[in-house]
């Protein structure tokens, strides 16, 4: 344990990422505090901004400084983009998007002046969007966007930003996430064909440790880069992206995650 404590603020820190990096910044001699939907500190949905901003003021109160914000809460939807509700597509901004943003906004203010970070967790699909998980996709490429923009906006002070772009992981993000399978004439059986889960597609996904053991070592560098992408196949797929026109890279995708069927 290192003799001078850290205060790390991680949102969705009650199950997945979140949770196992909360368990391994406390092992490490951290203070540690959650807001999440069951968050044991702050048990609060980050899409409601005044609760947040509220639980932000109560922890500048009882433990001074933020020395690291951690973005993890968040949620996926699947379905076509033509057949999902105004209001639940509407909620995936507002959990996933807004969320972030608004724990940026309201940390930065309490953050250590003299040396902090704010470590934005995206996801792949920010880079190489997802057919049927369009809307998920895009509210992670905005997060994605967002943290480069407050990088920017910051690089005259010592508070540090990246964003993480983690690849499919074994958590319970599948199994949470909100699956609309409702279809028609122009999709047929590909919607559920593509999204739904198996026993083959999440034996691919990478180890829920491996994933929070490189999380945990971009949190801990001295240096923060503007993006991270955590997968070696992501990394790869990260490198074509940069080779390949998105013409190219949308074509092989679609051969991937949209299995026409029915």
């Amino acid at each position: 344990m290192r003799i001078e404590k850290r205060t790390i603020v991680i949102t969705g820190a009650s199950s997945g990422l979140g949770k196992g990096l909360k368990e391994m910044f406390e092992k490490k001699g951290d203070v540690v505090i959650d807001i999440s939907l069951d968050g044991k500190d702050y048990a609060i949905d980050v899409a409601d901004h005044k609760k947040l901003k509220a639980a932000f003021d109560e922890i500048y109160l009882n433990h001074g400084e933020i020395d690291m914000l951690i973005t993890s809460a968040g949620y996926g939807i699947s379905g076509a983009v033509e057949l999902l509700g105004e209001q639940a597509t509407k909620k995936q901004f507002d959990v996933n998007f807004f969320g972030t943003a608004n724990a940026c906004k309201y940390a930065i203010p309490m953050m250590n002046p003299k040396s902090s970070k704010i470590v934005v967790i995206a996801s792949a699909t920010a880079l190489f969007p997802v057919p049927f998980r369009t809307y998920y996709s895009a509210s992670k490429a905005a997060v994605d966007s967002f943290a480069h923009g407050l990088r920017m906006e910051l690089a005259h002070t010592n508070i540090q930003v990246t964003s993480i772009c983690p690849g499919d992981v074994r958590t319970n993000f599948t199994e949470n996430r909100v699956k609309v399978y409702d279809t028609n004439e122009r999709y047929g059986k590909s919607i559920e064909t593509s999204t739904k889960p198996t026993v083959k597609s999440e034996k691919r996904r990478m180890p829920q440790q491996y994933a929070i053991k490189k999380i945990l070592q971009v949190c801990e560098k001295k240096k923060l880069k503007p993006r991270y992408v955590i997968g070696k196949q992501y990394k790869l797929f990260n490198f074509f992206k940069k080779l390949f026109s998105d013409a190219v890279i949308t074509q092989v995708s679609t051969k991937k995650f949209n299995k026409k069927e029915g």
